[in-house]
């Protein structure tokens, strides 16, 4: 996934087909349309606008070669025309002149890389937390650097003593 669409732009009209479950992935883990597509490195928002673009035979084609092309053999046991189908119903076809095309979205409002910011995150907390450590192991209050005395210092006078008169 290269570019993200931002969720003002593309909102919640696509959940019900991005949240459907496809099946179980071969774990028995339960394959929604949206983690489907994010295994497939396809951004889930563009490509649900584009579907809901396309006529629906097309459409379901589409969904169904990119559920059949899933790695680790996750849709090696799936109907995927079935299933591709009955997903496609669940797009929103009646306000698709609302839909931004995938170009309109590919610069509005997107991040370059998610996977790099989240990087940039994870670097950011790392580096606060290595300043903190640092900074508790510093002392709290300065050492006099006045060198210590040895024992070579001429020691105080004593007194002279006393006469015992």
């Amino acid at each position: 996934m290269t570019r993200s669409a931002s969720v003002s732009v593309v909102g919640s009209e696509f959940d019900d087909f991005l949240f459907a479950t496809i099946g179980e992935d071969r774990n028995g883990t339960p394959l929604s349309v949206l983690s489907a597509l994010a295994r497939r490195d396809v951004d889930p928002w563009l490509e649900a606008a584009e579907l809901a673009r396309l006529p629906g035979k097309t459409s379901t084609r589409r969904l169904a070669s990119l559920i059949a092309a899933l790695p680790d053999g996750s849709s090696a046991r799936l109907d995927t025309g079935t299933i591709a189908a009955r997903l496609i119903a669940l797009l929103p076809r009646g306000a698709s002149s609302n839909v931004p095309s995938r170009e309109t979205l590919s610069g509005v409002g997107a991040v370059a890389n998610p996977r790099a910011v989240i990087y940039v995150i994870f670097y950011a907390i790392f580096i606060a937390s290595m300043m903190g450590i640092v900074a508790s192991r510093q002392p709290s209050a300065q050492v006099d650097n006045a060198p210590a005395p040895t024992s070579s210092a001429v020691s105080p006078e004593k007194p002279p003593p006393s006469s015992g008169k």
